[in-house]
This record gives structure tokens, C-alpha cells and sequence, in this order.
């Protein structure tokens, strides 16, 4: 029984994700004892990162996810979170998240998903530079830091920054049950 037992975590996929972004929390939330779900636009189809290093299979359609069945919600970086945008279940999915206040987690290109949600504004966030601008644009504060706290925002820039992306995420996974 690890510190996050009987804990949900919807972890988003889209082609082309940073391999470690999405390898690299699944096998520390796992460890920590969550269980975690790859939601992607399709139950049962593959996806594969952007460096061919990981090929992982949707195991709910974001249609069919439903936040009450969660208790948070992680988006790898890489190319994935700008084909995520484009979907709307994916996008509502977020958008509900934050609003639910649940821990949210966003890695090097995910906060594109979190500006398609409008879930930015006023928030200070981390990520890919070349995305700091869009943050900007979209209300948030940038700030170059390896990992980002703001509520239940949880933001990192990239595949370096993922063990203490990672570590955040169980904090805020284990401070949930806690206040309830």
C-alpha cells in the first residue's frame, strides 16, 4: 500500500508526447500505489511518443472520462498537448478540473491545453520557453522554475525537470485525502 492508494489519476495521451513526460510520472504516481488511467481520444488505440522510446495504449476514450471518477489529472509535453487542444473532450475535461480545483498537472508544451480551457488567467505557471509567450497572452504569469505550484496547479518545463514534477504531483495527491 503506497502513500497514493485508492487514488485516480487520468494521465492524457495524444501522438507524439514526450516520451519521459508520460513514462516518467505514470511509473512514479503507480509506484506510489495510484491507480492511473491513459485517457486518450480513443479507448484501445496506440499512441506513440515523439522519440519512439514509449508506445502506450488509451485505456478510456476522453468522451467516456468523467471527472467525479478522478481525483487528478496529468498532461504530458511534447507535440501531444497541441493535438490535444483540438479535441474537445479533452479540453472539457481540463477546463473541469481546474474549476473542480482538483490537482492539475501540466508539463513543457501541456499548458497548451490548459490556454485552450482558459484556465490560465491569473494563475503563475511554468513551462517549454517557447511557449512563454502564449502564457503571457493568455493571462498567466511565466517564471522559469523547475517546478510550479499555484493552487492546484502544478506546472515544469521538461523531461529534466520530471522527478520533481513527479514528487509535486504525490504531494498534492496526498494532501487531497487529507483535508477531506
Amino acid at each position: 500500500m503506497g502513500v497514493l492508494s485508492g487514488k485516480r489519476v487520468a494521465m492524457l495521451v495524444e501522438d507524439d508526447f514526450e516520451d519521459f513526460e508520460l513514462t516518467g510520472p505514470v511509473d512514479a504516481l503507480r509506484a506510489a500505489g495510484a491507480v492511473v488511467t491513459l485517457v486518450g481520444p480513443a479507448q484501445g488505440a496506440t499512441y506513440r511518443g515523439k522519440r519512439g522510446e514509449a508506445v502506450v495504449t488509451a485505456d478510456l476514450a476522453a468522451g467516456a472520462a468523467r471527472l467525479k471518477d478522478f481525483d487528478a489529472l496529468v498532461i504530458p509535453g511534447g507535440h501531444a498537448p497541441d493535438k490535444m487542444r483540438m479535441r474537445h473532450a479533452m479540453v472539457d475535461l481540463t477546463r473541469d478540473a481546474m474549476e473542480a480545483g482538483k490537482p492539475v498537472a501540466a508539463i513543457c508544451h501541456g499548458p497548451q491545453l490548459l490556454i485552450s480551457a482558459n484556465a490560465i488567467r491569473g494563475r503563475t505557471l511554468t513551462c517549454w520557453p517557447s511557449i512563454a509567450v502564449d502564457i503571457k497572452n493568455a493571462g498567466g504569469l511565466y517564471v522559469d522554475k523547475p517546478v510550479v505550484e499555484d493552487g492546484n496547479l502544478i506546472t515544469s518545463r521538461k523531461p529534466d525537470d520530471v522527478p520533481a514534477f513527479s514528487e509535486a504531483i504525490i504531494r498534492a495527491l496526498a494532501a487531497v485525502g487529507s483535508r477531506l
